[in-house]
């Protein structure tokens, strides 16, 4: 009763050259629009994005002030945490000088550091 155990091994892939390899229909991946061609925006390009601009830039009198909480509360967020110029669209040094000016309205508490410090 002697049974051989019969081993496969299975044969290494053949590489075809480029040339044999079936060629796939053009319709059947969308194709990509040219490097100028490029939609901006999410859906379909029907939304145009606003340029961000400095509002401190634009407007010369506006001035930032550590005792105005006012204007300060539209530059941080209802955490408390400051908005970072990506998303507000100040300039580097206007926004050094806000985020300055919220430090030191909140150790003055005219805002507060945390949501659970009430006004």
């Amino acid at each position: 009763m002697s049974e051989e155990k019969t081993t496969t091994t299975a044969a290494p892939a053949q590489q075809r050259p480029a040339s044999d390899r079936p060629q796939r229909p053009a319709g059947d991946r969308p194709q990509r629009p040219a490097s100028g061609q490029r939609r901006s925006g999410g859906a379909g390009g029907r939304f145009q994005r606003r340029r961000k601009f400095c509002k401190f830039c634009a407007d010369k009198s506006l001035d930032i002030d550590h005792k105005d909480p006012d204007m300060l509360r539209s530059f941080i967020t209802e955490r408390s945490k400051i908005l970072p110029s990506r998303v507000t669209g100040t300039c580097a040094s206007h926004q050094r000088r806000l985020t300055t000016a919220i430090k030191r309205a909140r150790i003055l508490a005219l805002l507060a550091f945390t949501p659970l410090h009430h006004d």
